[in-house]
């Protein structure tokens, strides 16, 4: 946030959210929140705010839950989740701390153990992120391709779409892109 304009609604909205949730917060402890918020976009936080207001149970806002709940482009972990490969031959695009996460359930899902996998997989994501939010890293979105040269295109597409990865970034991944598709990457 740049602007004083920016800091008076944060803290006007940091103030709305603390007394619709009960939370009984000094001045000075609203104005270090807003603080340490400032550093994310007004947008973002206002969201993450809304959130709370609609997900928290009255007494339970804190600084975290707020950054909890920003929305940075990452996925919620059960769509993280939905979006990793079973198999070596599936593509994806994926956030780093989905790759580390898919890291520590790999083992799980090659023998077919899904659901430890899934809460191995859903609890480390979490900590990734949140680690992530809190020291401000920003998203990055980066393709893994299996052995499926098919379903590639369809991923790499879906990505451009979302604005994942760059045009000239899934260029580079396809040998020589379908008609359709090169109309996209232009």
């Amino acid at each position: 946030m740049t602007t004083k304009s920016d800091e008076i609604e944060l803290v006007k909205a940091l103030g709305v959210t603390c007394e619709l949730l009960g939370a009984q917060l000094s001045e000075a402890t609203v104005r270090v929140m807003a603080g340490d918020l400032a550093a994310y976009p007004l947008s973002q936080v206002l969201g993450a705010l809304t959130r709370c207001r609609r997900e928290l149970a009255a007494g339970r806002f804190s600084l975290a839950a707020v950054i909890d709940r920003l929305d940075d482009g990452r996925p919620g972990p059960e769509e993280a989740w939905a979006m990793i490969p079973r198999d070596e031959r599936t593509s994806v695009v994926w956030t780093d701390e989905m790759a580390e996460a898919f890291g520590v359930c790999y083992q799980m899902i090659e023998v077919g153990e899904y659901i430890p996998a899934r809460m191995a997989f859903i609890e480390t994501y979490k900590a990734r992120v949140a680690v992530a939010r809190a020291n401000r890293i920003a998203v990055r979105w980066t393709p893994s391709l299996g052995q499926d040269s098919t379903g590639r295109e369809t991923v790499l597409r879906d990505a451009v779409e979302k604005g994942r990865l760059t045009r000239a970034h899934v260029a580079k991944l396809l040998p020589s892109p379908p008609a359709d598709l090169q109309a996209l990457l232009k």
